[in-house]
């Protein structure tokens, strides 16, 4: 009766983030515009893609994907999380708990393998044009974003299936805004030790491989340019990986704050503050980083907007 008493969890209380009441709507309208910014910069992008067959490439078809991922990370927390921000009683049930464990696990992890997926086509495409289009020809592409779903999909339910194992009793606030998963089993009452082995090994390979095959593909990247070193090759380079190497860097950076240079057991404000920057910037910054300086987006996003005049002209007249 006991074990049945305390896995009996009907929900979670969420201590939010560490905003003064005084500056709630300040805070609350701000992030409502990041989100309505990255779901409008993100959804925006896949439409352009498919409408101009100049963007039919690998890269570009990699960059759509990641768009609607980072849409999709972005939507498992925030909505809730302004909802709470209108609310006294942050409350999630334990259902909604789990299934927000396994998504933010799933649609991070894609993130990973396919920032890693973007480097290798930048690596073939640097390091071997002539080979180019029949290395990443779209069956290739197609089938490495499938298996990135695939690892994703099983990484996030290794970890679900171990989560709703442990047992939970009184202590049921998880000081995070959102189900974090080690924040969830920092509140367990039973014995987690084979979770975070699980978390440490597994999860660890998952980042560290990805994350190693997006610096080995830089190195043969520069490498390669520095056998025949030129100012105009150096900037091509740099033109073609730049906006890549920022993405990777804010989203492995905020990463490796939250997970591994976290100082306590417990998330303070630093690791939430971390949180909010791969939860919430980085998916809003990522269409603006791809397009700010593509001259092909910026083409694409041109005849666009032209289509659209025409049909609110078409329709006028």
């Amino acid at each position: 009766m006991k074990e049945e008493n305390e896995t009996s969890v009907s929900e979670f209380l969420l201590l939010g983030l560490p905003i003064q009441p005084e500056h709630l709507a300040l805070n609350f309208t701000l992030f409502l515009i990041m989100y309505l910014t990255t779901v409008l910069g993100n959804l925006l992008i896949i439409p352009l893609i498919r409408m101009d067959s100049r963007l039919h490439t690998p890269m570009y078809f990699f960059l759509s994907v990641l768009a609607f991922n980072d849409v999709s990370l972005s939507s498992v927390t925030v909505p809730k999380m302004l909802v709470d921000m209108q609310s006294n009683h942050k409350s999630i049930p334990y259902s909604g708990c789990i299934s927000q464990v396994y998504f933010l696990i799933f649609f991070a992890c894609t993130d990973n393998f396919l920032l890693a997926v973007m480097a290798y086509d930048r690596y073939v495409a640097i390091c071997q044009p002539l080979h180019y289009n029949t290395i990443m020809k779209q069956e290739r592409c197609v089938s490495l974003v499938a298996w990135s779903w695939f690892f994703s999909f099983l990484h996030a339910l290794l970890h679900t299936l171990l989560l709703v194992q442990v047992s939970f009793c009184g202590d049921i606030t998880i000081h995070h805004f959102f189900c974090e998963l080690t924040a969830v089993l920092e509140i367990s009452c039973s014995d987690t030790s084979f979770n975070k082995l699980v978390i440490f090994i597994e999860g660890g390979m998952l980042f560290y491989i990805p994350f190693f095959s997006i610096v080995g593909s830089y190195i043969c990247i520069w490498a390669t340019v520095l056998r025949n070193p030129s100012t105009k090759r150096f900037f091509k380079v740099l033109s073609t990986c730049g906006s890549h190497l920022i993405v990777v860097s804010l989203f492995y950076g905020t990463i490796a704050e939250v997970y591994f240079f976290s100082s306590a057991s417990i998330p303070g404000n630093k690791d939430i503050v971390a949180s909010v920057m791969y939860m919430i910037v980085t998916p809003m910054l990522n269409p603006f980083i791809y397009s700010i300086r593509n001259k092909d987006i910026k083409q694409a996003l041109k005849l666009f907007a032209d289509k659209v005049k025409f049909c609110k002209s078409s329709k006028l007249g």
